[in-house]
């Protein structure tokens, strides 16, 4: 996917020559080419700019999943602008494109890694500005590599190699991002004041929870308490209108409910008339039949099917919903979302299961034909041990003989070589073709995977480098691999922009700029150790 319409390198190379004539000899020293360089190098000059070419993007994404649903797409959570600048430096590498890869900025990290209170749940108890702080973080590094691989292809260029093509179309790493703004952080208008910093920050797709902001809880833990429609609605239009007051017109939003695992709401609404959303929400509320000589002092009352009936009130005051109702409770939520200004739902599920998620889709589908789901691949599911239990209920279906497993201990290594393993991993590797088939799935995400792998590879690399293995463990499992697999922060002080840095320092002082780049810079190691392993992967291969 190439860049929507922007400055070329020709059209800049013109803008700044027309402006060396207007101002005459004052800017003899500004040397055009390369100061054209320097512009096309930050395409995006404002966040507002980024949110308006992703939400393009995100629309014709959208678009073209209506019509064919492998056309999916994808995210990772990123808690850092250096993880995400990794991560799409790595997806041009590996698949060529950044088409249809996104960026997922979790509520979940951000009050786990970056709040200056520690780390934290996920209450939305961190600051508000940390989420449009890491927002604009995110961009700020994605900008940067930009610049940097496009500075090596103008040396390159310089040098007498043919990349103006390269150029020309260059494809950039800036990708949507979808931002988790939780429930809102407080009343519409605060709601509204957060998501605009976000969208000023390069946001073009925002996620809200239907939970009650100062009760929210994560969405894979108990005690979840959810608003009235007519609450959440409002939050809804204060994300449109923050998105059209900015001229991101085509910005989305991201509805999420929580009811399938929320028994409790905070208020009961005012119904209207019978039958109206308020009344539909009611009829969720567990309730007692109660004479009036039975009613307590203060005791709250409502009227349904002609009896007097009193909700259950539990001593915090909350709400109890029906026990049963949460399907049905998800199902209206997600409808009255999209008829009001959501873009995309997301559904909180129990299991990563495709049936269990498809049987709520298409009843919302019944409805709204297009409803479209972004899905939390969440690290919170047991992934192995939920599709093992689905590939054991599928089997014994067929009528295999199921003796050979305990049902009760799958997760034991001693199955991951067996038909059992076999199957669940199918299904494991086809959950997001089959969940973009028939469960309405245009979005796929795992929320924190960089979370866990940070977790994982310190594990692996303390305990081999304060054991034994000593320095080994970080140059066989970290070093030795980076340069075999061309990962490009082997070169840290490029990645860090010493060589952006330095061509810049030339741009702007000529001969007399002191540079980085030179004999005793011992990143040059790196330099001949690639150009050995090109040279050894050249070689043709002898019989001895």
């Amino acid at each position: 996917m190439k860049n929507l319409p922007q400055s070329t390198y020709s059209s800049a190379l013109q803008t700044v020559r027309n402006l060396k004539e207007k101002y005459g000899n004052t800017w003899n020293t500004i040397s055009s080419e390369y100061a054209a360089r320097m512009v096309i190098q930050n395409r995006f000059k404002t966040g507002l700019d980024i949110a308006k070419y992703t939400a393009a993007i995100m629309r014709k994404d959208m678009a073209a999943y209506d019509t064919d649903s492998s056309q999916y797409t994808q995210s990772l959570g990123c808690w850092h602008g250096f993880v995400a600048q990794q991560k799409m430096i790595a997806v041009k590498k590996h698949h060529k494109t950044t088409s249809k890869k996104y960026l997922y900025l979790s509520g979940w990290m951000v009050a786990a890694l970056r709040s200056e209170f520690g780390p934290l749940p996920d209450q939305s108890m961190h600051e508000k500005t940390a989420v449009s702080g890491l927002i604009s973080e995110i961009y700020d590094f994605l900008r940067q590599a930009d610049a940097i691989e496009l500075n090596d292809l103008f040396r390159k260029l310089e040098k007498g190699e043919d990349v103006q093509d390269q150029i020309d179309n260059y494809e950039t790493h800036v990708v949507p991002i979808i931002a988790d703004i939780d429930a809102g952080f407080g009343n519409e208008e605060a709601t509204y004041l957060l998501a605009k910093k976000m969208i000023q920050a390069g946001a073009c797709a925002i996620q809200i929870e239907n939970q009650v902001s100062d009760a929210k809880q994560c969405g894979h833990q108990d005690g979840k308490v959810t608003v009235p429609h007519e609450d959440f609605i409002a939050k809804l239009n204060a994300i449109r209108y923050a998105f059209l007051e900015l001229g991101v017109d085509d910005g989305i939003i991201v509805a999420r409910t929580d009811s399938e695992g929320a028994s409790l709401t905070q208020k009961l609404p005012v119904s209207k008339e019978p039958g109206d959303l308020a009344s539909k929400y009611l009829a969720f509320v567990e309730a007692e039949e109660i004479a009036i000589y039975d009613a307590d002092e203060d005791d709250v009352l409502l009227k349904r099917d002609g009896k007097l009936v009193r909700p259950i009130r539990l001593p915090n005051g909350l709400y109890k919903f029906k026990d049963g109702s949460n399907i049905d409770r998800v199902v209206l939520d997600c409808i009255t979302s999209l008829q009001n200004g959501a873009d995309l739902l997301w559904i909180e599920t129990p299991t990563p299961n495709v049936k269990q998620i498809a049987h709520m889709v298409n009843r919302i589908k019944e409805v709204i034909p297009n409803a479209k789901l972004v899905y939390n691949n969440s690290p919170s599911f047991n992934w192995t041990l939920n599709f093992r239990n689905q590939a054991y209920e599928e089997m014994l279906a067929e009528g295999e003989n199921m003796t050979a497993y305990d049902r009760n201990n799958l997760m034991a290594a001693e199955y991951d070589n067996t038909e059992l393993c076999f199957r669940a991993d199918k299904m494991i590797r086809t959950f997001q073709i089959d969940a973009a088939r028939y469960a309405g799935v245009f979005h796929h995400l795992i929320t924190l995977p960089t979370y866990h792998t940070t977790a994982l590879h310190m594990n692996d690399l303390t305990k081999g480098y304060f054991g034994e293995e000593g320095m080994l463990a970080y140059v066989k499992s970290v070093q030795r691999q980076e340069i075999r697999k061309g990962v490009s922060c082997v070169k840290h002080q490029r990645m860090a922009g010493s060589n952006l840095g330095d061509d810049h320092k030339t741009f702007f002082a000529g001969d007399k700029a002191l540079k980085a780049e030179g004999e005793k810079n011992t990143s040059n190691q790196f330099e001949v150790m690639s150009e050995s392993i090109k040279a050894v992967k050249r070689e043709p291969v002898l019989d001895k």
